[in-house]
């Protein structure tokens, strides 16, 4: 497999006499990205509440939205109807969107340092394939199902933590977590996992249950409503994105490579494994709250590199922002292009970073000719 190594964070350039090194120009760059990032998000929430099989209107929406809020306007003027749309369906759901985006892309931003390969993304390591057989097992054969309504996602939970902890004993036996045998493990453990799913497909015989599976496979946040798994995957997520942003450094470390690391005074095999852990974490909340949504966590991590540079204390959280605002946007268009029925978001997604991953092997090739 090529190793499609990440460019390393280099210096930025200036003809700023005071600023040689253009580090106060780079910092300005970011903070308008964030600035802009952060207003888009804000209204691309109030557009997503907004949008759907029952349009509502938007400053209807912002009322809406400020009454439960912060409590302004006091008095409600609006059809309860409406209230009930945009506070009890549309906002969770619009928030798990933002909470599974920023998650996804900033774990593909990790894992692409980690393992230095610009197309690696959350799923590379199995995790993914690990919640799906925890899913198909809850699906098709009741696991878990005296817990009720948080069957489904603690069974994917369970199934996406067990898949972690699998590819970290595999990349670890030979005393060393190297990013080879990270990335070989992950994608081992992913194909064994997409094979018992298939399996317990097979062997459950029902053609309700295996497309009540292949409708989960595909992501939704249909499921999103005010309870605890919506806050674990908001905590999570905002936890992950700020231990990351202040990881920065050890990540450009890693981007370089493993001699440019031990330089620094950073064991790689150590950084590695505890991002391994955070991103094991993070990815199996999403998963199990959300299903299986692709491209984002590969997309997303270019993008954020084209707009502030290869500095990961800076790709990290504008990834973050990146990656809501999109997914907020797929999940509107999932919500609305075949209204009133619903298609699976990872369609969606892959519509979209499909022609942007060809356009990405083209340049590769384009670059190693």
């Amino acid at each position: 497999m090529r190793n499609n190594t990440l460019p390393a964070p280099a210096p930025g350039r200036t003809d700023a006499p005071d600023d040689p090194l253009g580090l106060r120009a780079r910092s300005r760059r970011t903070t308008a990205w964030l600035v802009g990032l952060g207003a888009a998000l804000a209204l691309t929430v109030v557009a997503g509440v907004a949008a759907g099989a029952v349009a509502v209107d938007p400053l209807t929406t912002v009322r809406v939205l400020g009454h439960h809020l912060v409590g302004l306007p006091g008095e409600v003027t609006w059809d309860p109807s409406a209230d009930a749309i945009i506070w009890q369906v549309r906002l969770p759901r619009v928030l798990l969107a933002v909470a599974v985006g920023g998650g996804l892309a900033v774990c593909g931003v990790a894992l692409q340092a980690m393992v230095r390969n610009v197309l690696a993304d959350p799923y590379l390591l199995g995790i993914n394939s690990g919640a799906s057989s925890g899913a198909a097992a809850a699906i098709l054969f009741g696991a878990l199902a005296g817990l009720g309504q948080y069957a489904l996602s603690l069974s994917a939970f369970l199934g996406a933590l067990a898949a972690s902890m699998l590819v970290f004993l595999v990349a670890r036996s030979g005393g060393r977590v190297t990013s080879i045998r990270m990335l070989l493990a992950g994608v081992a453990v992913g194909y064994a996992l997409s094979g018992l799913t298939s399996f317990l497909v097979f062997a459950s015989g029902s053609a309700e249950g295996a497309r009540s599976v292949l409708f989960w496979l595909l992501g939704s946040l249909g499921l999103a409503q005010w309870d605890g798994p919506l806050g674990a995957v908001v905590v999570v997520v905002l936890l992950s994105t700020a231990v990351l942003t202040l990881w920065g450094r050890g990540l450009d470390a890693l981007a370089v490579g493993d001699e440019t690391a031990h330089t620094l005074g950073i064991s790689p095999d150590r950084f590695r494994t505890l991002l391994l852990v955070v991103v094991s974490l993070c990815v199996a909340v999403v998963v199990a709250a959300a299903g299986s949504i692709g491209f984002v966590g590969l997309v997303v991590p270019h993008l954020a590199r084209r707009a502030v540079g290869s500095t990961h204390a800076r790709v990290v959280p504008v990834a973050a922002l990146m990656g809501a605002v999109l997914l907020v946007w797929a999940d509107v268009a999932a919500r609305t292009l075949l209204a009133p029925q619903e298609i699976p978001i990872g369609i969606i997604t892959s519509v979209v970073g499909a022609p942007f991953l060809l356009v990405l092997i083209r340049r590769l090739h384009a670059a190693s000719a």
